[in-house]
C-alpha cells in the first residue's frame, strides 16, 4: 500500500467514525458523547504523529464535521509533527 492510499484510507476511516459518531451523539448522554470524541481526537493525533495523515487534512476533516454538525463537542486538537523516536 502507498503512503498516499494508506493516508487516504486512514481520512476516510475518520470521516466515517466522526459521522457515526454525530448519528448516535443525540441519543447519548452528553458524558458519553464527550468521551467518544475525546477518543476519537486521540487516534487523529496518533494517526498523524505516525504520519498515517498528514496534519492539515486532519484539521480539514475535523472542521468539516463541525461543520456539518455543529452540536458535535469540540475537543482541542493539539497535533503533534511526528511520533518522537
Amino acid at each position: 500500500m502507498t503512503p498516499e492510499a494508506r493516508a487516504e484510507r486512514t481520512a476516510n476511516l475518520l470521516i466515517a467514525r466522526l459521522e457515526a459518531l454525530a448519528r448516535t451523539a443525540s441519543r447519548l448522554p452528553h458524558a458519553d458523547t464527550e468521551r467518544l470524541v475525546e477518543l476519537a481526537t486521540v487516534a487523529t493525533v496518533r494517526a498523524v504523529a505516525l504520519d498515517l495523515l498528514g496534519e492539515e487534512r486532519a484539521r480539514e476533516i475535523w472542521a468539516a464535521a463541525h461543520e456539518r454538525h455543529p452540536g458535535l463537542p469540540a475537543v482541542p486538537l493539539e497535533l503533534p509533527a511526528r511520533l518522537a523516536a
